[in-house]
């Protein structure tokens, strides 16, 4: 198979992936499935794979590099089932390498088990060491690897995916949005938390739908019928859908980060439209963080609709004063950082006409690492703008998330090292303005109890172990270390 280069893009902050799943019977899943993928594009671009079930077995079709370089007619023709998962992923356990893409498969004693995750699991290392202490023999690096041989290996005794399913749930600590295929049925599971998005959805009546975003279902023509709760795990088969509450939720953690800039502005998570939500935001840092100004641009494309509430609320007029090159992708996709200056022109270009000499409120959703808000304020400078004053719909991302954001390292957050005033000065503004916690639960009009706000705060809802530094390498080195010590060992003995 091809494999094809990563696309040009910088991070700032990094999500997981997207996950899709469909049981219809008589529909062209393998085709329905790529188009709810090219929804969820946004979710992750590293790499991408269908895999389809007959009734008979499984067959899987995964690349690196974007939907649409992946999936051809071919392709799509030599998928033939009745069911189908997806998935487009973002690293953030385990490297950006073939091994390493969705879905995964495994063999059970019943045939063959596919899985696609979205989410992180805090507890992957201690679960791979059992396994492999158990004498299984893993062949790629993630968490997502680990669950899947977990249900394999349940699955036996258990008597079935289902209930190895079941078994495993409770085990599995931290973030996880999947489904599931096996020859005659799809499942999407929740994590306790629901941390993660998933809903299901509804396609001519009859066969039904899950993916991370509501988005993916409105590409395809399904209606959306509910989310999939936390803790929860859904079964479509022939017999229909059918649905178990296996570990009780001790509350919901939904990563607020969905809200701000991580799903699709037209996905509805939870009880809001992210666009509203959004919306909702910009108004209120409007109250929060007045600015002398003539105009208020945003960052696209994720701080559009934050710059339109800024606008309603402060009176002032909203213009467009960043053109975006579309054909590049979200800053946060790629691993490579030596890319993100030149990344920044080649994404955005400012339109002078509308900036040169007048007063500029710059929205936009976050500021992770600084690089690319600094590179993007000299633009606006260079433009000819008189004042450049930034206006951020989040408040000072300065914590770690271990659940599905490839931000584990403190040390890279400029908000956990400096203050507002060194933030400002080291992006280069005239002036800066963050949303408060409190804003930001009263512009979203969601409860605190509802949200996981671990990157604000530091209040981590599902603990985290003491004696646990993850990043999405971790696996890797694991198995370097005990490589080396193999070879260290054979040395010595010879």
């Amino acid at each position: 198979m091809t494999t094809h280069k990563a696309a040009l893009a910088l991070p700032e902050a990094r999500e997981a992936c997207g996950v899709f799943g469909i049981h219809g019977p008589g529909e062209d899943v393998s085709r329905l499935t790529y188009f709810g993928l090219f929804a969820l594009q946004h979710r992750g671009q590293e790499s991408a794979g269908i895999a389809v079930s007959d009734g008979r077995g499984i067959d899987v079709f995964r690349e690196m590099g974007l939907v649409s370089q992946i999936f051809d007619e071919d392709a799509l023709a030599r998928l033939r089932g009745d069911l189908a998962i997806g998935h487009t992923r973002y690293s953030t356990m385990g490297s950006t390498t073939l091994a390493n893409s969705q879905p995964m498969v495994a063999e059970w004693r019943g045939g063959k088990i596919a899985l696609a995750h979205n989410g992180n699991l805090v507890n992957a290392m201690e679960l791979r060491q059992e396994l492999e202490e158990a004498g299984e023999r893993l062949e790629a690096t993630s968490d997502s690897e680990v669950m899947l041989r977990m249900v394999a290996r349940e699955a036996g005794p258990a008597g079935g995916v289902e209930k190895a399913v079941a078994a495993c749930m409770p085990r599995w600590l931290g973030a996880y949005s999947l489904t599931i295929l096996t020859k005659d049925a799809v499942m999407a599971v929740r994590d306790p938390y629901g941390v993660r998005p998933l809903c299901i959805g509804r396609l001519n009546g009859k066969a039904h739908v899950f993916a991370s975003e509501s988005c993916a279902l409105g590409v395809i023509g399904a209606e959306f019928v509910r989310e999939v709760e936390p803790g929860e795990l859904v079964v479509a088969d022939k017999n229909g859908l059918r649905s178990h509450m296996v570990v009780n939720s001790p509350r919901h953690a939904l990563c607020v980060f969905e809200y701000i800039y991580m799903a699709r502005p037209d996905s509805q998570i939870g009880e809001r439209l992210c666009y509203e939500a959004r919306r909702g935001l910009g108004r209120q840092l409007a109250d929060d963080c007045p600015a002398e100004a003539e105009v208020v641009i945003p960052v696209p494309a994720t701080g559009w609709p934050a710059a339109i509430g800024y606008a309603e609320r402060s009176g002032l007029p909203f213009g467009e004063g960043l053109i975006r090159n579309w054909y590049v992708p979200r800053t946060f996709i790629q691993p490579d950082q030596r890319l993100r200056e030149l990344g920044v022109r080649v994404k955005l270009n400012p339109l002078k006409e509308a900036l040169k000499g007048r007063r500029v409120v710059m929205v936009d959703d976050s500021i992770v690492r600084g690089t690319t808000k600094r590179g993007i304020v000299k633009m606006i400078r260079e433009a000819g703008a008189k004042a450049v004053h930034v206006r951020i719909s989040a408040p000072p991302y300065r914590w770690p998330c271990y659940y599905g954001v490839d931000t584990s390292n403190r040390s890279e957050l400029i908000g956990a090292r400096c203050s507002v005033e060194q933030i400002r000065e080291a992006i280069g503004a005239d002036s800066l303005g963050y949303q408060t916690v409190q804003g930001l639960l009263k512009g979203l009009g969601i409860s605190r109890r509802k949200l996981c706000l671990a990157c604000f705060t530091g209040r981590y809802p599902i603990p985290i172990p003491k004696d646990v530094k993850l990043s999405k390498l971790d696996l890797e080195e694991r198995a370097w270390r005990e490589g080396k010590g193999d070879a260290e060992t054979e040395t010595a003995g010879q």
